[in-house]
């Protein structure tokens, strides 16, 4: 595929197909102007200038676009997404407009997951010429770090295990001169014990390992960035179905996300010491594995004791944020493929978000609105802490009624969170069912460019 760098291009007056852009009510008059056989040529494509419809129109020897939109004058991020996907190989310019936020959806739009086999529907990259060549580079970052969730999460479990995505985090660290410190196997059980009983059943090429990656000026603001990387999880000995298992390569959605967003920090530089957790483990089923009834320490202190062993992604953040609210950070993020009952209640469009403070959580909700990354705010009820109760430990890592699952899960999470501290949790499900113009089927991000504007807009320079 051409890299994504150049699907976006200046415009410096190259031979390029015009797109002119209208809508369904504006159409009547943008047809005043052109010839019968034009007219004709249009009615035959069925074109009626609704959002996502592309119209071929023949010009003498060439041809120009007519693109459907809801409204030619405010683009947002997925406006011209169809005309990227549709629209064959070639290079365009918009015709009285530019393109603005919607260079990341013309972007997103052209990702494809080629690492298996090849691309049989590929057209050729569809090239967009601008005017706005300080937009460019912003729209590009953003659409990579998409692309890197996508990815990450489409690769199968064998191949996206704990030591890829150490890896991934790796290279990370080489490419912006970051310091990684990786803990792995049974070295976990003295400082991380929940990461490592997690992970102590599964293969020892998929042994449990915590990354730890640090990046900054020491006099800067501290951020971290928490990530779940459970590379597989077929729920321990509290076994998944079949069906629920057999999207669980997705269950590192959380770390892909927290990858992706550490990389934007270092590339943008902005001025914060960050440290990026991730611990990554494969829950599996063998004779070492962590069993319903056990009681595991934690890094905290804290005793829990295990209710359910396929809720294992808030055990091992919860070591994990631990570490990271050491470093006494003004701000924690962490990312988790964590409960289905979030995506009960949300569905799969929406990344669920619980905050300790109500301006963070507002700000991140306005954030994402308008870069169409949308997040929905649940409580934190202090009522509800009483669910995760033990006879016999601190606490337990899941209640034993059906009530608000997602604000429980959260709840677990907070105990291992610092006292004072900024922390926001997504819950988010890192997988699209369905397919949009811009957003593929399979691996995606949720909360992302909401948490990259809010760091963007707390700490640029």
């Amino acid at each position: 595929m051409t890299e994504i760098s150049d699907l976006i291009a200046p415009d410096r007056g190259q031979e390029a197909t015009a797109i002119h852009l209208v809508t369904k009510a504006g159409l009547d008059d943008r047809l005043k102007s052109l010839s019968a056989g034009q007219r004709a040529s249009l009615a035959a494509q069925k074109f009626e200038g609704a959002a996502g419809q592309i119209g071929i129109v023949p010009d003498g020897e060439g041809v120009f676009v007519l693109g459907g939109v809801s409204d030619p004058e405010d683009l947002s991020s997925y406006s011209l997404s169809a005309l990227a996907e549709k629209l064959p190989a070639g290079t365009y310019r918009l015709v009285d407009a530019e393109p603005g936020a919607a260079m990341f959806g013309w972007l997103t739009a052209q990702y494809r997951f080629t690492r298996y086999k090849d691309d049989e529907d590929a057209q050729g990259p569809r090239v967009l010429l601008t005017d706005q060549v300080g937009r460019i580079e912003a729209a590009v970052a953003e659409a990579l770090a998409e692309m890197k969730v996508r990815d990450l999460v489409n690769t199968p479990a064998e191949d996206m295990g704990p030591a890829a995505l150490e890896a991934e985090i790796e290279a990370l660290a080489k490419a912006h001169g970051a310091t990684l410190k990786t803990i792995r196997g049974d070295e976990l059980e003295t400082g991380y014990p929940m990461v490592h009983a997690v992970g102590r059943a599964a293969a020892r090429h998929h042994a449990p390992r915590l990354m730890h990656l640090s990046w900054g000026d020491d006099t800067h603001p501290v951020v971290a960035i928490v990530g779940k990387g459970v590379c597989f999880d077929s729920g321990g000995l509290d076994i998944k179905p079949s069906a629920g298992m057999r999207l669980m390569k997705k269950d590192m959605g959380g770390a892909a996300h927290a990858i992706a967003l550490a990389g934007l920090i270092m590339a943008a530089k902005i001025p914060v010491r960050l440290h990026l957790l991730v611990p990554a483990v494969e829950n599996a089923i063998s004779g070492p594995a962590f069993r319903p009834g056990d009681v595991l320490s934690s890094r905290k202190g804290l005793s829990v004791e295990i209710h359910n062993t396929d809720a294992e992604g808030r055990l091992i953040l919860g070591d994990a944020l631990t570490r990271a609210s050491e470093e006494e950070p003004e701000l924690i993020v962490d990312f988790a493929t964590l409960t289905g009952a979030a995506r009960v209640a949300l569905g799969p469009d929406y990344a669920a978000m619980m905050a300790r403070r109500d301006e963070t959580a507002d700000e991140l909700a306005k954030l994402g609105r308008e870069v169409e990354d949308e997040v929905w705010r649940l409580p934190l009820p202090e009522a509800y802490r009483e669910y995760l109760s033990s006879d016999i430990a601190d606490m337990t890592n899941a209640q034993s009624n059906p009530y608000a699952g997602a604000s429980v899960a959260g709840l677990f999470l907070d105990r291992f969170v610092g006292e004072g501290i900024d922390w926001v949790h997504f819950d988010t499900f890192a997988w699209r069912p369905f397919a949009k113009p811009g957003r593929a089927k399979g691996g995606t991000a949720y909360g992302l460019r909401a948490a990259w504007r809010l760091l963007q807009a707390r700490y640029s320079s």
